[in-house]
Parts: C-alpha cells; sequence; structure tokens
C-alpha cells in the first residue's frame, strides 16, 4: 500500500492559521488600548487576565498532548503508535506558548498592578495574616523560579520524546535486543516526564498560576480539576487534528477504532472532570463556610452564573448525551463537533476560574463580567499559533513511525 508519509502544508491551512493569529494580536492590541493602558488598576486586571487565562489554559492543553505519549509509553501500549506523530507535533507548540505564558507570568508577578496576585504587595501581605501565613510559598522568588523550571522541564523532556520518536526512523533497531533497549530508554524519559507533571500540574503550578488568584480560599481538589479540564481538552485537540488529516488523505492506517478509543478518553474524562467538579462543589456547599462558599458566591450565583452552569452543560451534559454510544465515537462529524464543544467548554471552564478574582472591587465586594468577545480573540491567536507550530512539526517527520517495535500492534488494533 502507498502512503503519504510526510504531511505537506496547504496554502490555505497556512492562511487561515496566519489569520487567526493575526486576530489575536489585534484583540490583544485592541484590549490593551481599552484597558490595558488605563490607570484605573482594574482595567489594568482586566488586560492581564485576558493573557493569563488563554496562555495559562493552552498551554497546559498542548503539555497534555505529552502527557498522552507518555502515559501510553508507561503503559507499553502501541494502539496509540499510528497517530502517535500528531500528539509529538502538538506538543512542540509547548516551549513556544510556554516562553509567552513564562513572560506573561514574570510581567504580573513583578509588576504594579496586584490586583490579580495579591499576594505580590508586600504592604498587603504584612497586614493579612492568611497571606502573611502563606507568604513561604506564595512569594515572587519561588513562584518565578518555579514557573521557569517548570516550563524549562516541560519544553526539554517533550523534545527528548519527539527526538527518541525520530531516531528511529532513519536507524531502525536491528535486533530484537536493540528494540529492547530502545523501549526501555523510552520508557524511563516517559516516566521522568510524569514524574515532573506529577509535581506540577497535578500540584503545584495550578495553586501558584491559577488558585493564588483567590488567595485565600483553597481546594484539595483543584489542581486533579485543573489537570482533567486541559487533558481532556488536550484530547479533543488530538481528535480534530487525526480528523483533519484523515479528510485530507494522511493518517492512512489510522482508522475508526483508534477514532473509537481516543472518543472513549474524551467520554471518561469528562465525566472524570464532573466528578471533581462536583465532589468540589458539593462539599463546599454543604458545610457551608464563609471562607470557602466566598469562591462559588460570584460564579454560581452571581454574575458569573450563566457562565459557570453553561460550561458545566457543555463539558459534561452534551459528552454524557452524545459520547456514550459506540457510533458518535467514530462518526467523523460528530467527534469533530464534540472536540470542538470540549475545547471551548473547558475555555470557559478558565474563564470563569481566572476573571471574578481580579474583576471585584475590594472596598464594595462588587464583580462584573467583561465582554467576552476580546478574550474570544485573543484565544483565536493561540489557536492560530497551535496551528501553525504544529503542521511545521508535522511536516518535519514521517506521520508513521514505521519502526517502532510497537508499531504493528497499532496497525491491526481493533477495539
Amino acid at each position: 500500500m502507498s502512503i503519504r508519509e510526510n504531511f505537506i502544508i496547504s496554502k490555505r491551512y497556512n492562511t487561515v492559521a496566519i489569520v487567526l493569529m493575526t486576530l489575536g494580536v489585534l484583540a490583544i492590541v485592541g484590549l490593551y488600548i481599552t484597558n490595558g493602558s488605563s490607570s484605573d488598576v482594574h482595567k489594568q486586571a482586566r488586560f492581564w487576565s485576558a493573557l493569563l487565562h488563554n496562555s495559562v489554559y493552552f498551554l497546559l492543553v498542548v503539555n497534555a498532548a505529552m502527557f498522552f505519549i507518555c502515559a501510553t509509553t508507561l503503559a507499553w501500549g502501541g494502539w496509540q503508535l499510528a497517530f502517535g506523530r500528531v500528539s509529538e507535533a502538538i506538543s512542540a507548540a509547548v516551549p513556544v506558548i510556554g516562553t509567552i505564558c513564562c513572560i506573561i507570568l514574570l510581567l504580573i508577578c513583578f509588576g504594579n498592578n496586584h490586583e490579580l496576585y495579591h499576594w505580590t504587595d508586600a504592604e498587603h501581605v504584612k497586614h493579612d495574616k492568611i497571606l502573611t501565613e502563606k507568604s513561604g510559598f506564595l512569594n515572587k522568588n519561588f513562584f518565578a523560579g518555579w514557573t521557569v523550571f517548570t516550563i524549562v522541564a516541560w519544553s526539554f523532556l517533550g523534545w527528548k520524546m519527539r527526538k527518541l520518536s525520530r531516531s528511529l526512523d532513519k536507524n531502525p533497531p536491528k535486533s530484537k535486543e536493540v528494540g529492547r533497549k530502545y523501549v526501555w530508554n523510552n520508557t524511563v524519559w516517559a516516566a521522568l516526564f510524569i514524574i515532573v507533571f506529577a509535581l506540577t500540574v497535578m500540584s503545584s503550578i495550578p495553586w501558584l498560576w491559577l488558585m493564588s488568584i483567590d488567595a485565600h480560599w483553597y481546594s484539595t481538589m483543584y489542581s486533579w480539576y485543573t489537570f482533567a479540564s486541559t487533558f481532556v481538552a488536550g484530547l479533543s485537540l488530538i481528535a480534530l487534528f487525526v480528523i483533519y488529516l484523515k479528510n485530507t488523505g494522511y493518517l492512512e492506517y489510522t482508522n475508526e477504532e483508534h477514532l473509537h478509543d481516543i472518543g472513549k478518553f474524551m467520554f471518561a474524562f469528562s465525566i472524570f472532570w464532573t466528578y471533581l467538579w462536583f465532589s468540589q462543589y458539593m462539599l463546599i456547599w454543604y458545610s457551608n463556610q464563609p471562607e470557602e462558599t466566598t469562591y462559588f458566591k460570584p460564579r454560581a450565583q452571581g454574575p458569573y452564573s450563566g457562565i459557570f452552569w453553561l460550561m458545566f452543560l457543555i463539558n459534561f451534559i452534551a459528552p454524557i448525551l452524545i459520547l456514550m454510544s459506540r457510533g458518535s465515537k467514530r462518526n467523523y462529524t460528530t467527534m469533530a463537533f464534540m472536540a470542538l464543544l470540549i475545547i471551548f467548554g473547558h475555555w470557559l471552564d478558565f474563564y470563569q476560574m481566572v476573571f471574578p478574582g481580579p474583576l471585584t472591587d475590594n472596598k464594595t465586594g462588587e464583580t462584573h463580567v467583561p465582554m467576552i468577545l476580546y478574550d474570544f480573540g485573543v484565544a483565536l491567536g493561540f489557536v492560530g499559533l497551535i496551528m501553525y507550530v504544529t503542521a511545521r512539526a508535522l511536516s518535519k517527520a514521517p506521520l508513521l513511525a514505521k519502526n517502532h517495535p510497537f508499531v504493528k500492534e497499532s496497525l491491526i488494533h481493533h477495539t
């Protein structure tokens, strides 16, 4: 069978990516003119919130693609190899978006506006008992150091995994022993990534980047909640690229069996996210303690209640109604629709995680919802950037790792 081994970037694809990035830049410029350049600290916070929201969300989503690779590698799975290069290409965006996100986070941390991170205001911390007690963790130096380390570690380990994968293209294993050595080496590096991932995405990074916006509040489920949100969005992004490549004549060995399994993951982690959402919300509602319910008041009952319940409907009700059946997970149109819906739904989730804190007036306690079109424009810019980087990564290596010791398992995969 003759297959199209290398991806060729079409003019139309390239144009769409550039247009989306341009829209993103224009949205950022518009936000800066209307809010960022203002002397009002809340308007400034609105500008930085938009950048924080989108950069963190899309960074965690593209990094989830490498987590998927490493998790299946540790499980010694082979079914995903038919489209494994797609996940690798998406993860190539981590250093690019990571650099952007790192700059934004450091500018917020060391800037003069303290509405996002109140703990960056030394004078305020002195008169706040809770922030003083948390200052060993919530301080500028630790925030900056751990942020830089995290993004560098994700970028390096992701690059190493991609390099190991591509090393087989020109140097196939010449014996079973060489193949075993490769699999073991690949497994070790995947394990290192999972360890770093556990110490960052599954624990400390959501605390620092997101939960510290509401520094008086905390939840022991927050990091897992954030992970589930971005992982299911990452799986949806993988599904979108797989469907696009299939529709344009690539990935000949990827079939509805593989798409079905991606759909299973999307369905399962949508339910897992809902379990965490309900557990966190229900326990705080049941205990009814003011220091805990203060987080949900503006979200579930205040100005953000529309977004709060809309994202719940999108992220739980839609997947359980549409993705439960076997046929829907094998249908390209349905899967593409659900992938787009899930990515948007969890983008809304991050929106209501970020904005209420910095847009609440400390004196009156009032909060408001800004015009979301600017934020959507910024999101489109990041989508264009992901398209641009992923396409270039796809074009640099064969779309099938045909020399991998487990590739046969993927080619004959059946669910």
